[in-house]
């Protein structure tokens, strides 16, 4: 089995030679590019260290009155809920309550906020539940209400239109390795179709096993348990750091959007959208795209598991943090967007010039493959020279009444967008 042979070199590593010496990057900047087949055609990858690692982190600044980011012609923005503290991801309900998820890095509120909603407009907010750890993901499953804190995940019974969670029934199912390297500390959820089994994300908690692999034990994965949080095990692995995620509609596939690693240059390595491949193993820490062997594990390049790690489907950009994923399939909008896959992207820290903060679009066509991503919410950047952006958007969710639900996480918004 793939994940027995993972954790037995996890077990057995080492960790890697963050510290490239001069000479060295010297060497394979000069090499020529990668070329490497995706999903959705040939990518060009520069060498290693073709370009410095920069660091460039954003100021946020007010959105000014009335202004809204941009969708294309045809759509409508709202300020559909504001005033909440860094909102990172939404759920739905099926009576249309929508529950938002308050957490950040520091000074996290680490809180739920219910909306009640009527035909896609919020009638009241109150608060579901308070005093979690980091909390991001949340599920609706068999009575219970089921939350991924940053080092476990709860369920707590659970009504349909229950107005207040009571935390003092929850009980602990899952513990999972807290906090990360870099903001990693989000955990996601979802249920399978049939709800017997639930998917949890956990990134890894470095940026290329500069700690030792046996830091990363059940990091850099999605976990598959039961709903009581039993039989635990990793469904697939070296994936980065996967948040959104989600089920392609036509092909019934997990699908996640997976945040690669750093300090290879400005434009290594792209973020990536991928279908999740059962036992996959997707090339961290030693390798990326496929058989590309990342050059701080030269000394230990693990030649054998790189063999098998599998080519992500869709590249989305480097650095731009690439967080929510949604499939949409609503009727409210036009049908080129019927089970086609919505990405928010966070937007980069580590680039000299900013990618990401916007929310993109990836057509899928009649027989569930993914086209080349295209802009669908942008206008979050305020003056990219000046480092300032309006807002950082996150999680995207299907609304109750169709629309696209956007967090705005720094700004402490959820977008609305819907079609004219």
């Amino acid at each position: 089995m793939k994940n027995i042979i993972y954790l037995l070199l996890l077990s057995l590593s080492f960790a890697c030679a963050e510290k490239v010496s001069s000479e060295r990057k010297e060497q394979l900047a000069s090499r020529s590019s990668d070329i490497v087949q995706t999903a959705i055609g040939p990518l060009e990858l520069p060498s290693p260290y073709s370009t410095e690692s920069a660091v460039k982190r954003s100021e946020i600044v007010d959105w000014p009155a009335g202004q809204t980011p941009v969708a294309p012609a045809g759509f409508r923005v709202e300020r559909w809920a504001d005033k909440l503290q860094h909102p990172r991801s939404t759920y739905v309900g099926e009576n249309g309550d929508v529950f938002v998820v308050e957490s950040n890095t520091r000074n996290s509120a680490n809180r739920i906020i219910l909306l009640k909603t009527d035909n896609g407009r919020v009638l009241s907010r109150h608060i579901f539940a308070e005093a979690l750890n980091q909390p991001f993901g949340m599920l609706i499953l068999d009575g219970y209400f089921y939350v991924a804190n940053t080092d476990a995940t709860w369920r707590y019974p659970y009504k349909a239109g229950q107005m207040k969670l009571d935390t003092s029934a929850g009980e602990k199912i899952l513990a999972t390795p807290p906090r990360g390297y870099n903001n990693h500390w989000t955990r996601n959820l979802l249920a399978s179709k049939n709800g017997d089994k639930i998917y949890v994300s956990v990134g890894s908690g470095s940026n290329v096993g500069e700690n030792g692999l046996e830091a990363e034990k059940n990091r850099a994965a999605i976990l598959e348990i039961n709903p009581d949080g039993s039989a635990m095990r990793q469904f697939a692995t070296g994936i980065r750091n996967p948040v959104g995620m989600d089920w392609n509609p036509v092909t019934g596939e997990l699908w996640a959007a997976v945040n690669e690693r750093d300090k290879l240059g400005d434009n290594l390595v792209p973020d990536y959208m991928t279908s999740v491949k059962e036992g996959g193993f997707y090339g961290w820490p030693f390798s990326y795209y496929g058989q590309l062997q990342d050059p701080r594990w030269a000394e230990d390049p693990h030649s054998d598991l790189v063999a098998k790690a599998i080519m992500p489907d869709v590249p989305l950009g480097p650095h731009t943090a690439s967080l929510g994923l949604a499939f949409y399939t609503a009727d409210e909008f036009p049908a080129k967007y019927q089970n086609g896959a919505f990405i928010g992207q966070h937007g980069s820290w580590n680039r000299a010039k900013f990618s990401g903060y916007k929310v993109v679009f990836v057509p899928f066509d009649e027989q569930g493959k993914p086209q080349p991503p295209q802009d669908f919410l942008t206008g979050f950047i305020a003056d990219a020279e000046a480092g300032e952006v309006w807002g950082r958007p996150v999680g995207v969710t299907v609304g109750p009444a169709g629309g696209l639900l956007v967090c705005d996480d720094d700004a402490g918004i959820v977008w609305r967008v819907s079609a004219e």
